[in-house]
């Protein structure tokens, strides 16, 4: 069976929380199949369900409460973000993390870089510094919100928050660990590839329809 793809650009972090939730609920009745949508978003941090007061100190850039699960994180140019919109036959959540997470592994080996899973901790980790965060929420057995991948990302923005709890140093991304920019295109067409194969799922190129006709798929 295969999915629909969906590259989103670069949208607006806001947009792309309403097309989720769109696509979520036209997905548990299912109006549309398992969907992959990657994107970048401009600069925004988003505070999952474990956030504490003390993560948020005043920002000056845009902050949105979702209903993923985990801590605050950041979002902007130069990071993949993902957004898999799946129903979980199984009802196994934590598979489904699993899986985005081993999909991000081979993603990045590609690129030369081994990453791996830490036990007790989510995301993917290159030598004791975290490269990808995870945190996903479900409606009716579909799964969405997803992961984020430091492709390109200013690393300097995550200064602004505890991201995941953790000390902002702890973040890296490609780029640091190659030293030298990933072409961003690459990066996607990999993750998109990689996916397909961990889920079992081919994700085929759709189409977004145009914004008067949010969350439906061509």
């Amino acid at each position: 069976m295969s999915g629909v793809y969906l590259d989103g650009g670069r949208m607006e972090y806001g947009a792309a929380l309403e097309l989720q939730r769109d696509l979520a609920a036209r997905r548990a009745r299912g109006e549309i199949p398992d969907t992959l949508i990657l994107l970048e978003h401009d600069h925004v941090i988003t505070l999952g369900r474990k956030t504490s007061p003390e993560n948020l100190k005043g920002q000056d850039i845009p902050v949105f409460q979702v209903e993923r699960g985990g801590d605050a994180t950041y979002h902007g140019p130069g990071q993949l973000v993902g957004y898999p919109i799946v129903m979980l036959e199984d009802h196994d959540v934590r598979r489904h993390v699993a899986s985005m997470e081993e999909a991000i592994i081979r993603t990045a080996e590609v690129f030369g870089i081994a990453g791996e899973h830490v036990e007790g901790r989510r995301g993917v980790w290159v030598q004791g510094k975290k490269l990808a965060s995870v945190g996903v929420a479900v409606t009716d057995w579909v799964a969405y919100h997803g992961f984020a991948l430091n492709v390109n990302t200013d690393l300097d923005f995550f200064g602004r928050i505890m991201p995941c709890g953790f000390d902002p140093t702890v973040m890296t991304s490609m780029e640091r660990l190659l030293g030298r920019a990933v072409p961003f295109g690459e990066v996607k067409e990999a993750m998109r590839a990689e996916y397909s194969k961990v889920t079992g799922r081919e994700f085929k190129a759709g189409q977004l329809l145009p914004r008067s006709r949010p969350g439906n798929i061509k």
